[in-house]
């Protein structure tokens, strides 16, 4: 009986992890993409400054 509990106790937690887990690794990927483009943003803007200065 109380080893069911515990079992039961143990596999929700890591449930709960999993999906934390998951959840944080989306969030880092949003971050990379985000950053990536942010970068390509910077880099077409200075090449177009650099290629219309006078």
């Amino acid at each position: 009986m109380v080893d069911d509990r515990d079992d039961d106790r143990d596999r929700e937690a890591e449930r709960a992890r999993l999906a934390l887990e998951k959840k944080r690794e989306r969030y880092v990927w949003y971050y990379l993409g985000y950053f990536l483009f942010g970068i390509h943003v910077v880099a077409f803007v200075m090449i177009y400054a650099v290629r219309h200065a006078k």
